[in-house]
């Protein structure tokens, strides 16, 4: 569970250091400024954007009753954060499985890409996509929203 914070506290405890070594030198503006870029890209890259994670056997349970694809994600991965920030509110009709809290997430991600954790994985109707354009995910949403 630590390392799922360590990229943002190593975030703030950055900027805070900045922060502090421009007070020192009188220049409170810029430590304001490099302070809240440092808090914005901690809160980026933590758990707090995606949606509430759920187990894999509860995700595939769901996605087979509703439609909707699975995506196997873990925190501090650009390409997971960019598929989050792309689908935008879309996103809600998406199940999120973090692969560092289930075991067998990580064992379904590893079953898909060759034995490596490669994630985004994406599984829509049974198939995994690694890493898919966000656009042909937003595509894949329509024909599951509809089945709801």
């Amino acid at each position: 569970m630590m390392r799922v914070w360590m990229l943002p506290l190593l975030l703030v405890l950055c900027g805070a250091a900045v922060a502090g070594g421009l007070v020192s030198s009188g220049s409170r503006g810029a430590a304001v400024v490099y302070l809240l870029g440092f808090a914005g890209l901690a809160a980026v890259s933590s758990t707090l954007v995606f949606p509430k994670s759920l187990g894999a056997a509860e995700a595939q349970r769901r996605s087979a009753a509703d439609g909707w694809p699975v995506v196997y994600w873990r925190p501090g991965c650009m390409y997971c954060l960019r598929l989050r920030i792309r689908l935008g509110r879309a996103a809600r009709r998406v199940h999120w499985v973090n692969i560092w809290r289930d075991p067998e997430a990580a064992a379904v991600v590893r079953a898909a890409n060759d034995g490596n954790e490669t994630v985004p994985t994406v599984v829509v109707t049974g198939r995994p996509h690694t890493n898919p354009d966000p656009a042909w995910v937003r595509g894949q949403l329509p024909a599951a929203t509809a089945k709801r």
